[in-house]
């Protein structure tokens, strides 16, 4: 991060169909991950409105069939289709890249779980590891030639203020000998979204691939959040009052995603993390805002990407 943050004429109350306001999409082919509901909808319904052919990979078929259909604009072919994609077993998304053709100018690593109970892969990994970063490495990993096709491609990793409670446990990635906090878990697979986008930043410049992570905000009425049964069990209050982050709407809370995925304003930024719709600047002790510095950290970024490819080794 240089001493100079990106800024927009957008904010926290801004919506992603603000964001894109006026910006033509013809002729872009985008993928949204976890986009049958809640932000990851409202972001592949904004880009599809502004013209992009939009691939909405999703774990319910079913659902995903009619999310895309109902998010198709109304004029011209449908152009928001849905494909399985469960990111969760690594078979699906080596399937789901496979079976992938032609240029991907967009990429928005949406879907994930939160602060859910202790679960393992069939590969015995920490499910919100294996979800939120593990299944979208391999994602993003398995299409890096089409986004290099595209010259000139955008990936948004969606992360979370979430990131700044922990970094990632190195020692004990799968929680097989420390005792297993849910938001331990998630706060490590959130500073890997973030980690993923630096290192991939650095090692795709040269195919211009710009890529990105964000805070999306705290969402209303999402999935997100169904595990989390007694809030004071958080590490941060959950009140809508609360002036430490930003509670948002889905329209807002797609925004900031948008603005990376498609906008004008951000071509040719590249290993950031923004917040309503401005790049971050540094934590402070105390505040849910802003960017830790563990999860910025290039040599932590390099070796979580060593460790990422180690694991999915032992699957191939």
């Amino acid at each position: 991060m240089t001493d100079h943050l990106i800024t927009t004429p957008f904010g926290a109350r801004t919506t992603a169909a603000e964001v894109l306001d006026g910006v033509d999409l013809t002729g872009k082919h985008a993928l949204v991950t976890g986009a049958a509901s809640g932000i990851g909808r409202e972001t592949a319904r904004v880009l599809a409105a502004a013209g992009a052919e939009v691939t909405i990979g999703v774990r319910d078929l079913a659902a995903g069939g009619r999310a895309a259909e109902e998010i198709s604009p109304a004029s011209g072919p449908e152009t928001v289709h849905a494909a399985l994609l469960d990111l969760a077993d690594q078979s699906s998304v080596r399937a789901f890249v496979a079976a992938w053709r032609g240029p991907l100018h967009i990429l928005v690593l949406n879907a994930g779980v939160m602060a859910s109970p202790l679960q393992r892969t069939k590969e015995g990994w920490e499910t919100q590891f294996a979800t939120n970063h593990l299944g979208h490495f391999t994602l993003a990993t398995g299409l890096h030639g089409a986004l290099a096709a595209a010259r000139g491609a955008r990936v948004a990793a969606v992360s979370s203020v979430g990131h700044v409670n922990g970094g990632v446990l190195f020692d004990d990635i799968n929680f097989e000998r420390h005792p297993y906090d849910p938001w331990a878990a998630y706060s490590q697979s959130k500073t890997a979204n973030v980690l993923f986008a630096v290192e991939a930043s650095r090692r795709w410049a040269s195919d211009l691939i710009a890529v990105n992570a964000l805070n999306p905000g705290r969402i209303t009425s999402t999935r997100l959040g169904r595990h989390i049964g007694d809030i004071s069990d958080s590490p941060a209050s959950f009140d809508p009052t609360s002036t430490d982050v930003s509670w948002k709407n889905v329209e807002q809370g797609a925004a900031t995603s948008v603005l990376l995925a498609a906008s004008p304003l951000t071509e040719g930024v590249t290993g950031r993390y923004f917040e309503d719709c401005d790049e971050a600047g540094p934590h402070q002790p105390g505040v849910r805002r802003g960017v830790a510095a563990h999860a910025l950290d290039a040599r932590h970024a390099a070796r979580l990407w060593q460790v990422s490819c180690d694991l999915l080794a032992t699957t191939a």
